[in-house]
């Protein structure tokens, strides 16, 4: 299973959203350029960056995004804002290795349809559920269509992968067990490999996705921050097991 090791950026600085609200978050004091190195050197072979401040289409992030890019070391996963054609083919010009994509999905699908299609297996689904509900907009607004026959409409494109995120699970105590349902579900209804968001607080949580046989990956953020995960312990649990192999003579 692959790990993820996850920054998201508000206003140049490290944070985690408390509830998911963009107006509650969680200030990290750390170096984000540092610590997207810090996770290729502990041996990650993606990162994710959500630029939370492009949501709302603010662009102060840009040039610290550009700069992560460049200097992490490891492919970056790139989230937070894709609304419009050209912005899409801007960041991967720049160097992104996937751009994930929500809102516009649910909103013009079509043109995602075509984005897919040009830069097959760079695009990432999102999938925010809520309830039951898909969710857009940054958690904000809920979806016409259900979760279920948004994750149908795009199930024929050469996409890189879903992320399942379950809200309600982001949103809950540290303290509580993640609850995998909502993930293990919606994975068994797509043929891409589903990276799990959300879930994530301990080791025991990696351990227990990586024997889903429908989930491929799990982005982990906040835990790393909290340090109530470790990212080398976290890719060490990840990794498959090696099969024993009966010894001749």
């Amino acid at each position: 299973m692959m790990i993820f090791p996850t920054i998201e950026l508000q206003n140049g600085r490290c944070v985690s959203l408390g509830r998911g609200r963009l107006d509650e978050p969680a200030l990290w004091h750390v170096d984000p350029i540092k610590t997207a190195r810090g996770f290729a050197e502990a041996g990650a072979e993606w990162m994710h960056l959500t630029d939370l401040d492009a949501i709302d289409g603010k662009t102060g992030n840009e040039a610290l995004v550009a700069d992560i890019i460049r200097a992490a070391g490891i492919p970056v996963q790139l989230a937070g804002g894709f609304r419009t054609k050209e912005r899409v083919e801007r960041w991967i010009d720049q160097g992104a290795g996937r751009i994930v994509i929500g809102t516009m999905a649910a909103r013009e699908p079509q043109l995602v349809r075509t984005l897919a299609q040009m830069y097959a297996d760079q695009i990432v689904l999102a999938v925010d559920v809520y309830q039951g509900q898909l969710m857009t907009d940054g958690w904000r607004t809920a979806a016409a269509i259900t979760p279920e026959a948004f994750l149908h409409a795009f199930d024929d494109l050469p996409l890189a992968g879903i992320i399942v995120t379950d809200i309600e699970s982001d949103a809950s105590e540290p303290t509580q067990e993640a609850e995998l349902s909502v993930i293990t579900s919606l994975a068994a209804l797509t043929r891409h490999p589903v990276i799990a968001s959300g879930v994530v607080r301990t080791e025991d949580d990696v351990a227990r996705l990586k024997y889903v046989k429908s989930v491929s990956g799990a982005l982990v953020g906040r835990a790393l921050f909290r340090k109530t995960i470790d990212i080398a312990r976290a890719l060490e649990v990840a990794r498959p097991e090696q099969e024993k192999t009966a010894a001749f003579i």
